[in-house]
């Protein structure tokens, strides 16, 4: 069963980050938040821990997992990223959005779409930057949700329902249900928004 680790929002307690950095490590999954909602998230480099994410998505391989990077110079390590997409990927990062990219040959085919692509989000999250920057690579990730499609905003729910498969659920204090903007770049022209939500895309209009 998964144990609470409660994590100072504005000050990340480097011991604490380092006991969910070596779970990552050691191919377990954790719950932790982040600038939209609580999600699940697994090392890059685990096989068996996304495979176990999708073994816990009501949704299994219909939708893709989302990368969690640093920075954007994280991302061209993962998809091709066109110059007006950066220009506005700049503007926007860090922040609640995600981003839609042709993947490159670095990106495991088990994360991998039928299309190629990737999904891409540099969170403004204080405690999922510090994961990540401990890490030290990008976090596989999906929304913290049931087999029910029941969505969680408080830890101790996740711990619940979920907690039998995590290592840790990071206490982040309760965070309301929201979803990311999600902005297409795969099709290389101009930007297409797949998805409003808590991220401002108006200029784009």
């Amino acid at each position: 069963m998964a144990r609470i680790l409660k994590i100072n929002q504005e000050y990340p307690q480097g011991r604490l980050i380092g006991q969910a950095v070596e779970a990552l490590n050691n191919n377990h999954l954790i719950a932790y938040p982040t600038d939209t909602t609580y999600g699940l998230g697994a090392s890059l480099f685990s096989k068996k821990a996304i495979e176990r994410i999708y073994l816990l998505k009501p949704h299994k391989k219909t939708k893709p997992l989302t990368f969690l990077c640093a920075d954007l110079s994280d991302i061209s390590n993962y998809a091709y990223v066109p110059d007006d997409a950066y220009r506005i990927m700049k503007k926007l990062t860090p922040g609640p959005f995600t981003f839609i990219l042709n993947a490159t040959k670095e990106v495991p085919k088990l994360v991998m779409t039928k299309r190629k692509t990737v999904g891409i989000r540099v969170p403004g999250d204080n405690i999922c930057q510090a994961l990540i920057r401990e890490l030290g690579n990008p976090i596989i990730s999906t929304t913290a949700v049931n087999q029910n499609r029941e969505y969680f905003d408080d830890p101790d729910l996740i711990k619940d329902s979920l907690g039998h498969a995590l290592e840790y659920v990071i206490d982040g204090g309760i965070r309301p249900y929201d979803q990311s903007t999600v902005i297409d770049f795969s099709g290389g022209d101009e930007p297409v928004v797949i998805r409003e939500g808590k991220g401002d895309v108006s200029f784009l209009y």
